[in-house]
């Protein structure tokens, strides 16, 4: 399990898709630079309700999920769907837990699976497999 933090760009997945589709400014796309922290014992992406009110991702009616803290308690939480995550040349969309409260983003290993990075704890970076493309594994 290792944890450092990388800077990664956010994004409205919708506005995204409307820039691509010339509907949109690129400087009209919702989306905030942030450092995160790399957690390879968590699971998933978590953002603060303020990252998700930037993003433009009201929650309020949004699905709930349970997850479990590192000191076992569990919590209730909201879904931020469509969140468009970049780094390191490499990007894709994820639902991201909503944590109220929270000051800092956490990338888990759903994204690291999904983008394809290998987690260097001793240089606290993260590397691509392949530098060349996104390798996914099948059994």
């Amino acid at each position: 399990m290792g944890r450092f933090s990388a800077e990664v760009e956010l994004a409205n997945n919708f506005d995204v898709l409307r820039e691509q589709a010339g509907e949109m400014c690129p400087d009209q796309v919702r989306r905030i630079r942030i450092r995160e922290v790399v957690d390879s014992g968590a699971t998933r992406l978590v953002i603060s309700e303020a990252m998700a009110l930037q993003l433009g991702r009201d929650t309020s009616r949004s699905a709930k999920v349970r997850f479990r803290y590192a000191d076992g308690h569990t919590a209730e939480r909201a879904i931020a769907e469509q969140i468009h995550l970049t780094y390191g040349g490499r990007h894709s969309v994820f639902n991201a837990i909503v944590e109220p409260g929270r000051e800092s983003a956490l990338i888990g290993a759903i994204v690291l699976e999904d983008l394809d990075f290998l987690v260097d704890c001793v240089a606290q970076r993260l590397t691509p497999r392949d530098p060349n493309q996104i390798i996914s594994e099948v059994e």
